[in-house]
């Protein structure tokens, strides 16, 4: 069966649904969701608005961004350390 992929501001809108008063069972029959899935989206996306979804969806690029810059620097330092350590057998830093 084939993955279906909601974006976080769909997900948000299906979590308003229910608030306005739409029993679950339909929401979750509606989407093809089990209802394990809905909890988690409960879990983590209730009571958000679509703007501090934006804000959200931001942060974690930008966080995602840094930690692969990190990453790339961490490694460029192990490699200067390692021909430094090479290059002049007895220092070490």
């Amino acid at each position: 069966m084939k993955k279906k992929r909601y974006s976080t501001e769909q997900i948000v809108a299906a979590l308003k649904q229910v608030e306005m008063g739409m029993p679950v069972a339909d929401l979750i029959r509606q989407l093809g969701i089990s209802e394990m899935t809905y909890y988690r989206w409960k879990k983590k996306y209730g009571g958000l608005e679509s703007d501090q979804v934006r804000e959200l969806k931001q942060v974690l690029e930008e966080n995602t961004r840094l930690k692969k810059l990190v990453a790339e620097l961490s490694l460029d330092k192990a490699v200067l350390q390692d021909v430094l350590s090479k290059k002049f057998p007895g220092h070490r830093s």
